[in-house]
């Protein structure tokens, strides 16, 4: 408990959180990401909430968050399925099925959109009859999400979780972005259509609980040959981020072109992120985050003989 600040379990509906508060620089899992040629991250609050909290994007070197920042809100985390119902129910709270998770959602979403009414309401009464809005933290925070600054990212794995973070997408107009996507494979042909870009991952692991008996290492491939926009992820600390490269590289194993798979972990990913613009491939006016390896790294568990990090060696 003392080390674990990736979850908020006294509320449901946290998106006022923001990661960069809760992020230790000096924990291990940065330098071993860095021994391993990755640089950045975006890491925010867990699953355990509907609404968690906002994700930052990182680099993966330095000894004080403040300096390592890319974007301090990268993106505001949502959770479908298993993780919210399973941490509230067996306390007899609010969510305790996947219909009570989306109505929470739905709720603060709606709260926030009144909120922002209410706020426009009162800057354009000329008369100085009304009183601002009561400050309310949880609407702030989501304001940029409704006007759509902001994207969600939508931990999804079962195929009607995935359908059901598309559905709030399309009522509140948010640009979004579904995370994991375990079972996107089995609806790939319908998910399509909505031209929502996911991120896949972990692809190696166990399927340790009910949401996860679909999981397959095909998944990244399946979903570009149906065009749908798609980054790998290893979940840290699901699966170590040492990993990350392996991953693409069993993706590459199982269908997917060799220069995809190095994509979805290099500009794909960047572009999925918002942040292609420092990182993500090597051109003028980058951060100048470059990873060397003596063999392809695509073909396994390839250590690197030199990272640099925004044009410095540190490996």
């Amino acid at each position: 408990f003392e080390g674990d600040d990736g979850n908020e379990t006294s509320d449901p509906i946290t998106p006022q959180l923001r990661a960069i508060d809760g992020v230790n620089a000096l924990d291990r899992g940065f330098s071993e990401a860095l021994d391993y040629g990755v640089t950045t991250v975006v890491t925010g609050p867990g699953s355990a909430n509907a609404i968690s909290g906002q994700s930052a994007a990182v680099k993966t070197g330095g000894c004080c968050i403040d300096d390592m920042l890319l974007l301090p809100t990268a993106a505001m985390k949502l959770a479908l399925g298993e993780n919210p119902k399973g941490t509230y129910a067996p306390r007899s709270q609010a969510p305790g099925t996947r219909m009570a998770t989306t109505a929470l959602i739905r709720e603060a979403l709606y709260a926030a959109r009144r909120y922002q009414e209410d706020y426009e309401r009162y800057e354009q009464d000329e008369e100085d009859e009304l009183d601002p809005p009561e400050f309310d933290a949880k609407s702030e925070a989501l304001l940029p999400v409704l006007r759509g600054e902001l994207p969600v990212h939508i931990h999804a794995h079962r195929a009607d979780d995935i359908f059901t973070a598309v559905r709030i997408l399309k009522e509140f107009s948010l640009r979004g972005v579904i995370i994991h996507a375990t079972e996107a494979h089995l609806v790939a042909e319908r998910f399509a259509v909505e031209g929502i870009p996911v991120v896949c991952g972990p692809i190696l692991g166990t399927r340790s609980k009910p949401e996860l008996v679909g999981m397959s290492r095909e998944t990244p491939a399946v979903m570009l040959r149906y065009g749908v926009k798609t980054a790998i992820c290893t979940d840290h600390p699901e699966l170590p981020q040492e990993f990350l490269m392996l991953s693409a590289a069993i993706a590459h194993q199982s269908g997917m072109p060799r220069e995809a798979a190095l994509h979805a972990v290099t500009i794909t990913a960047a572009e999925i992120c918002g942040i292609a613009d420092r990182v993500g491939s090597l051109a003028i006016g980058k951060d100048a985050d470059i990873v060397i390896y003596k063999n392809d790294p695509i073909l396994g568990l390839e250590k690197p003989i030199a990272v640099f990090l925004n044009g410095k060696k540190v490996r």
